[in-house]
């Protein structure tokens, strides 16, 4: 009975302590913190502007494309990649283009909102072109010197480099895309200095399904490059796909790596030469079927362009990530066919001088 009362009083004594303890941490009110302040800085150039030095040559090849002066652009975001189109970079636009810039982190949309003001300090940077075509048609890059040689631009990889280079300033409302008329669309050798239109928020009325190349006479819906070994040489003959032209049996935006091995396994590309233009030596899909399971080809998510045209026949390709929330979703039926038209909203690029639009999300495209 005695031990019983001491051990009662034991206990609440214990008791007693930890309350005493631990009751703060749990009732205090802490601060809420501080709202990060945006950043107001004065632009010293136009996004047109760094265009057109490009153009010009002032950023070199042999020094790295690297900027050397003093020099800030502005713009506003008018992209987000949380559906999974966009990868490790965003665009800005102003009022004369629209540019990437290659942020290299995932999910951006956390930290740059649509619609949200941003400032890029591109001294030590480096200005660079993607999809270079003859007359200088490609996409104009903002990044950081890619150390591998293989590119203009690489991406703002570390978090010192980031944060010393794009401040984010106020927040405002979602960009307000342009519609374009036909004849406001990029003619074959228009580049972002000739066309304000080239990497900002646009929409396209009007298209249709498939289109007819006037120089070779092919009809096009659907392109997509594949490798037997993404690990190999992406460039060597023997290690490419190209699935294009029509027939490809490509009926979703893109392709998630279960759709591709769905595609692959039911024999619609066995018939496909392995290998670049006029240098398809290394036999067909067909041939590395095995045991049916392609053994030598790799399984992988795959982009695909999806080729429309507008009433007078011009070209625009709608590209889509295979890595994106909507890669596998199905194009309607009429669509595929010819007899409903779409209009798209997205980013207005350029690779190699060919229209490319690149949506923020699947709402982004509408049947009309």
């Amino acid at each position: 009975m005695k031990t019983n009362k001491i051990f009662a009083a034991l206990a609440a004594i214990t008791l007693f302590v930890s309350c005493e303890e631990f009751q703060p941490v749990f009732t205090v009110d802490y601060e809420n913190p501080s709202p990060a302040k945006p950043v107001e800085m004065t632009a010293t150039h136009t996004i047109a502007d760094v265009a057109q030095m490009y153009t010009n040559g002032t950023f070199k090849a042999s020094e790295y494309y690297r900027v050397k002066d003093y020099i800030v652009v502005s713009g506003v975001v008018s992209t987000t990649d949380q559906p999974g189109n966009f990868y490790k970079s965003l665009y800005i636009q102003d009022e004369t283009g629209g540019i990437e810039v290659k942020i290299g982190k995932n999910a951006l949309y956390n930290d740059y909102l649509p619609g949200q003001k941003l400032y890029v300090l591109c001294q030590d940077l480096s200005v660079g072109q993607y999809g270079l075509g003859s007359n200088g048609n490609g996409m104009i890059q903002i990044g950081f010197s890619d150390p591998s040689g293989s590119y203009e631009t690489s991406y703002l990889e570390s978090p010192i480099i980031i944060n010393t280079h794009v401040f984010t300033g106020e927040k405002g409302n979602p960009v307000t895309p342009v519609v374009l008329k036909e004849s406001e669309l990029p003619g074959s050798s228009d580049t972002q200095k000739t066309n304000k239109n080239v990497g900002r928020l646009v929409t396209i009325t009007d298209l249709t399904y498939g289109w007819d190349d006037p120089k070779y006479g092919d009809h096009n819906e659907a392109f997509v490059l594949l490798y037997l070994d993404s690990n190999k040489d992406k460039k060597a003959s023997s290690n490419r796909i190209f699935i294009s032209g029509s027939g490809t049996g490509i009926t979703t935006w893109a392709m998630s790596k279960a759709k591709m091995t769905e595609y692959l396994y039911s024999g619609i590309w066995d018939n496909v030469y392995i290998g670049n233009a006029k240098d398809y030596n290394y036999g067909t899909v067909g041939d590395r079927k095995g045991d049916g399971t392609y053994p030598t080809i790799e399984k992988a998510a795959g982009s695909v362009s999806q080729y429309f045209h507008t009433p007078s026949g011009k070209c625009v390709q709608i590209r889509t990530s295979g890595f994106c929330k909507f890669s596998d979703t199905e194009i309607d039926p009429a669509v595929l066919a010819g007899t409903k038209k779409i209009s798209v909203t997205g980013i207005l690029c350029l690779y190699q001088g060919n229209i490319q639009m690149v949506v923020n999300n699947i709402d982004d495209i509408k049947i009309q």
